[in-house]
């Protein structure tokens, strides 16, 4: 479980496969330290386990289904990536509960810039998670926890302080690009409990 507070942008500093299995190594001096082999770290918001280690990186493995629903598979090396350790018991709660399990993939298509400094991002979406978003609900978008803004079937937008743009990933994005969504856990149970009415 995570809170989508990223606590450090890595860096991909190598990335091979089997044919089946890929496995990323990923640049992460602040955190490498405290991480231990079989721990959960969100890489862009998905959940993956630590394989192995050295004084600076941090090596995790994936499979096709992962990489095919993620960003993960478009990472090269070089690319920069949203950091997060799981949570510890007593950790504040500074976003929202992250389960690190991504429901889709949505599209930036409009980016409306204030002087520089904040930010308006507009995402395409598939109207099977626009279903689960709300404004002034919550969404993780890339691992970074966001509130959202403004919601429609097929676009939602969320609103970037300066400190997230530079702290996170998402100051890099452009136009087109692809990021990974995860939409809030207690939406998707509401949404489980209306279809599961229609059962009988």
């Amino acid at each position: 479980m995570f809170s989508g507070i990223v606590e450090m942008m890595g860096r991909v500093s190598n990335i091979t496969s089997d044919g089946i299995v890929s496995v990323l190594v990923i640049e992460a001096p602040e955190i490498a330290s405290d991480v231990e082999i079989s721990d959960s770290v969100a890489i862009n918001g998905c959940c993956l386990t630590v394989v192995d280690k050295s004084a600076t990186t941090l090596s995790f493995q994936a499979v096709p289904e992962t990489l095919s629903r993620t960003n993960l598979g478009e990472l090269s090396v070089g690319s920069p990536v949203n950091l997060e350790r799981a949570l510890v018991a007593n950790a504040r709660l500074g976003g929202h509960f992250v389960s690190g399990h991504i429901d889709g993939q949505a599209e930036l298509i409009k980016i409306v810039d204030h002087d520089g400094e904040c930010a308006d991002y507009f995402f395409r979406v598939d109207r099977s998670l626009a279903k689960n978003m709300a404004s002034k609900g919550s969404v993780a978008v890339d691992g970074v926890s966001l509130t959202l803004v403004r919601c429609e079937p097929d676009v939602f937008s969320v609103a970037l302080i300066p400190f997230t743009l530079s702290a996170t990933t998402l100051g890099t994005k452009k136009i087109g690009d692809k990021v990974n969504i995860e939409t809030d856990i207690l939406s998707k149970y509401v949404q489980r409990l209306i279809e599961a009415q229609q059962w009988e």
